[in-house]
């Protein structure tokens, strides 16, 4: 029972703010979750209506005061939620005070000093995972909105927020366990039926999972991109025009851009939207040939970053001749994703688009930086390229981290060990193994079967306070 007093109590009620320590926010809010949210809430909280916040309704906001015995400290509105219909599935209280960090803290103080312990990072999400409020996919998806880097993204993460993956894989675990049950049945009762008429109608399945599970697993890659943001590095010879471009695709001149060759000695990395899609985006030094031990540097930083770059865009300068640098850059770059974007298309034309593509397959755009053209025409291509060729979307089912990948890649596997079980003749009973460690799989992107090192470590990545 807790009392009042200078004591520190212990509960498990949990307690953190859940907003960002800035000191220009108006709003700033501590929340609680636990059994004894609503008891702490009432010892540190004056309302303007008597009585306590115990026999208040639930979903019902309160102005008053929090106080720490005597001392008032500060003007607040608190919102009362009752277990079960909460975040948590817990009793949650949320008290919305000024947003300094200090009188956050001081706040979050108070509510621990009268019972609550501080949060781990992430625990109220996975009090809701563990309370069945929502299942693993979609406590992964909270922080994938909350860290969004564009709409696609965004659109993806409360997609799988709202359950669409779970519903995929329930969907295909329900599939999956009927057919176990229907090859146990037949073993339990050979007389009545008959497992050779099953085996096929197994077989079939099989592939169509397995089609399933390929769809979701080729959708991994474009799911990274979305969520981490497609690193795209801007190439190409001095004077070519890749600060221009980039001061461009910001909005503002960030770049340092002159008449003078070499002026970009070093990266400069930003984050930027196109099309929808999250990029980020690095200006790199001019690639060319130089005895400048500063700029020879630079060109072979560059040369590093484009190696593990998702997306190059390759920035030609239209309106002088091909040289030695330009072949040096086309044959660095020939089997990678490449943009090849012509500048200087406001100048006399010195290089044609066919002599771009009889070099390298790529698509080609032609813009001018300077008088902001082509732009649009860019944007088009990123956009084609990501929703059409290698870089694929999948509308119906979308991976989102390299966990979800591997689970889905070994329910394939698995599957894979069903159809070749069957094509070598072997007992029905080996293939409800492979197809229930294929059920188990699946059941790991959802949180059925997880280790609590697993659970915790995926909570870990999450923010304080959510």
């Amino acid at each position: 029972m807790l009392t009042y007093g200078e004591a520190v109590f212990m509960s498990d009620t949990i307690a953190a703010i859940s907003t960002a320590m800035t000191s220009s926010s108006g709003i700033g809010i501590v929340r609680m979750s636990g059994d004894d949210a609503i008891l702490i809430a009432d010892r540190i909280f004056s309302g303007r209506k008597p009585g306590k916040l115990a026999g208040m309704p639930s979903h019902t906001i309160h102005y008053g005061f929090i106080h720490d015995g005597e001392t008032v400290i500060d003007e607040v509105l608190l919102m009362l939620m009752k277990a079960p219909s909460t975040y948590t599935r817990e009793n949650v209280v949320e008290i919305n005070c000024h947003g300094g960090p200090l009188i956050m803290k001081t706040v979050l103080d108070t509510a621990v000093k009268y019972g609550a312990r501080p949060a781990e990072p992430g625990e109220f999400t996975k009090r809701a995972f563990l309370n069945g409020r929502i299942d693993l996919s979609q406590a992964e998806a909270v922080i994938d909105v909350i860290q969004s880097k564009s709409r696609i993204a965004l659109s993806s993460s409360l997609d799988q927020l709202r359950g669409s993956l779970r519903d995929r894989i329930q969907s295909l675990r329900k599939e999956m366990i009927h057919d176990v049950a229907w090859i146990e049945a037949a073993l339990d009762d050979p007389e009545h039926i008959d497992a050779d008429e099953m085996i096929p109608v197994i077989y079939g399945h099989t592939a169509e999972w397995m089609a399933a599970l390929t769809k979701m697993s080729e959708s991994a890659d474009s799911g990274r991109l979305l969520r981490e943001g497609i690193k795209t590095v801007i190439i190409g010879k001095p004077n070519a025009g890749k600060s221009s471009l980039m001061n461009v695709l910001l909005g503002q001149d960030r770049a340092i851009v002159t008449e003078f060759a070499g002026t970009t000695r070093d990266t400069l990395e930003e984050q930027i939207t196109v099309a929808g899609l999250p990029l980020i985006i690095v200006d790199t030094a001019g690639i060319r040939r130089t005895d400048d031990t500063v700029e020879r540097i630079g060109v072979e930083r560059a040369k590093s970053i484009s190696r593990d770059a998702d997306l190059i865009i390759y920035v030609v300068d239209s309106s002088t001749d091909l040289d030695q640098n330009d072949y040096d850059i086309i044959d660095m770059i020939r089997d990678r994703k490449v943009i090849v974007l012509m500048n200087k298309s406001d100048l006399k034309a010195q290089v044609r688009v066919d002599e771009i593509k009889k070099l390298i397959d790529a698509a080609v755009v032609m813009i001018s930086a300077k008088e902001e053209k082509g732009i649009d025409e860019f944007a088009s291509v990123l956009k084609k390229m990501f929703f059409a060729g290698d870089i694929s979307y999948n509308d119906e089912v979308f991976i989102t981290n390299s966990r979800h990948k591997a689970a889905v890649n070994g329910a394939a596997e698995s599957l894979r060990l069903v159809r070749n079980s069957i094509d070598n003749g072997m007992p029905e009973d080996i293939l409800t193994v492979d197809l229930m460690d294929a059920y188990q799989q699946l059941g790991y992107i959802i949180g059925e079967s997880v280790g609590d090192d697993m659970i915790d470590a995926i909570f870990s990545e999450f923010c304080m306070g959510k």
